[in-house]
């Protein structure tokens, strides 16, 4: 064959792009879903009269739904056909943000957003699937070049969609807004998508499933309500994180005596895929817990409208979209003992800056530091990801993926939840205002009116109160933010200790088939 021809079968022709319009279109919206609710969290803590440890939920609840069925959607690819299921896991995420525009409750909120989340998670790992059987593995390198696009636009345009949506219609609107992209998705999916050809595949692990998922669910609720409660030694604190606790116990212990585990944890004999998971997980529960914050300082203590807080952070996504490419390409050369340190500096560097916030911050000074921030986490993430990846055998590599990808999800659950706790807890401890109670009974505290305040000024001619109050409260909210961000900022120094022993020297890749030819496995993020 001619170089000329090996360059044209290389090339993506029209039929693979008709395919991987259909995947682009579900990476939009379950990407930009992710960072779209971010922005939002402040405004449903308005609608819904409740603390920012429970609206957190509608993260938390949503990611833990993505890696329950991460691993399910591998089995049933194989047993029902990735096109069937690619077009169940979207009708369930377009109906379950459906259902999202209709909540009335924050109960209902999160109940819909693991429905959404049920789909959402599905769509990225069979999508990846579809596009590396419609265009075979020797062009998988450019179909994560046309993959890349959502993942890098996610970051930058969902907090801006989600604001202006906010602003100008309403919240119901981020949900809403899936509706007419998803039916596109549908009709374009069951018109572009192969025909399928189900085969039998190797038993799922139900039960590990079962252990798993209410166990991280139970003990994160558990968690997230002790801002209310107020101590552990109430029962509906310790109790869930008690069973939870167990039946994850439960669960590692179990993992090693099947033959298919949901899990498999005997891969962490690998020390590389050991100590590259354990350096991503620590990192994901820093670093995506922090940034659900973000967006609510400027909400919350600037006063900034949610369009204003979603540009705001664009800084951070434009930081990334550099690096990524950058760091992709040095990951095939350069060790990432070498690299991944020098970008968590980096991350280390930009971080400072919030944990020394206040109300008059400079935005210049947080939005230089966001994007330093962005520079060293398009370093670091996927060289990890792919370090953990690269040592194992070819027949661990699906395996090895899905254990990645679920710690990635559950460190971010962990990270929201703990972090929402923090600066819950935090803000509790504010001043009560003497004579201001609010509508079930609770004193108002200088901090709760202030924030308040921010978003809604006619709140101070209903109950005027001295200036001096809203600028203590304001002071306050501040100092609970960077609290906040004290512990995050430790936990990303923290990941230097396991990032110290990632290889520094070369080591030749594991991902081989029988003909020696380089195996390159899809990496899916969120």
């Amino acid at each position: 064959m001619t170089q000329q021809s090996v360059a044209t079968a290389d090339k993506l022709d029209a039929a693979v792009l008709k395919v991987a319009g259909v995947v682009v279109l579900g990476a939009i919206m379950s990407i930009l879903d992710v960072t779209v609710v971010s922005v939002a969290l402040p405004t449903f803590q308005s609608e819904f009269d409740a603390s920012y440890a429970r609206v957190a939920w509608t993260m938390t609840a949503y990611t833990l739904a993505l890696a329950t069925v991460i691993p399910l959607s591998g089995w049933a690819a194989d047993r029902f056909g990735t096109k069937r299921l690619y077009m169940v896991a979207l009708a369930l995420f377009t109906i379950g943000s459906g259902l999202c525009a209709t909540a009335d409750t924050i109960g209902e909120l999160i109940g819909y957003r693991v429905l959404q989340g049920l789909g959402g998670g599905m769509l990225m790992p069979l999508g990846m699937t579809i596009m590396t059987r419609a265009a075979g593995p020797h062009r998988i390198g450019r179909l994560m070049a046309v993959l890349g696009i959502p993942m890098l636009l996610g970051p930058i345009g969902g907090p801006i969609l989600g604001g202006w949506l906010i602003d100008t219609a309403s919240w119901h609107w981020i949900f809403l807004i899936n509706l007419p992209i998803g039916v596109v998705a549908l009709i374009y999916a069951q018109m572009a998508l192969p025909k399928d050809a189900p085969e039998p595949s190797e038993s799922f692990d139900f039960v590990g499933m079962l252990m798993l998922s209410p166990g991280l669910a139970l003990f994160l609720y558990g968690v997230s309500s002790l801002p209310e409660a107020g101590t552990f030694t109430e029962a509906k604190v310790w109790a869930p994180m008690l069973v939870g606790g167990a039946l994850v116990v439960a669960f590692v212990l179990y993992s090693f005596k099947p033959r298919h585990p949901l899990l498999d944890l005997r891969l962490f004999r690998n020390r590389s895929l050991t100590i590259a998971s354990l350096t991503l997980f620590v990192f994901i529960i820093a670093f995506m817990g922090a940034g659900l914050l973000f967006p609510s300082y400027f909400l919350q203590v600037r006063g900034e409208t949610t369009l204003a807080a979603g540009l705001l952070l664009a800084p951070q996504g434009i930081g990334a979209m550099i690096t990524m490419p950058i760091a992709g390409t040095l990951a095939d050369r350069v060790p990432i003992g070498r690299t991944v340190p020098f970008a968590l500096g980096l991350i280390v560097v930009g971080f400072f800056s919030f944990t020394q916030v206040d109300p008059q911050t400079s935005y210049w000074l947080l939005g230089g530091s966001l994007f330093v921030m962005g520079l060293g986490m398009g370093g670091t993430m996927m060289p990890i990801m792919t370090s953990a990846l690269r040592t194992l055998q070819a027949q661990e590599v699906a395996r090895g993926s899905t254990l990645v990808n679920i710690l990635q999800q559950i460190g971010g659950s962990v990270g929201a939840a703990v972090m929402s706790v923090i600066l819950t807890n935090e803000l509790n401890g504010s001043r009560p205002i003497p004579g201001l109670v609010d509508e079930s009974g609770k004193p108002i505290t200088e901090a709760g009116l202030a924030i308040a305040s921010q978003q809604r000024p006619e709140l101070l001619q209903q109950m005027p109160v001295d200036p001096s109050i809203i600028e203590r409260g304001l002071d306050f909210a501040a100092k609970s933010f960077a609290t906040t961000f004290w512990v995050a900022f430790a936990l990303v120094v923290l990941t230097f200790v396991p990032a110290a022993l990632l290889p520094r020297r070369r080591r030749p890749a594991q991902l081989d088939d029988p003909q020696g030819e380089l195996v390159k496995t899809p990496v899916v993020i969120h």
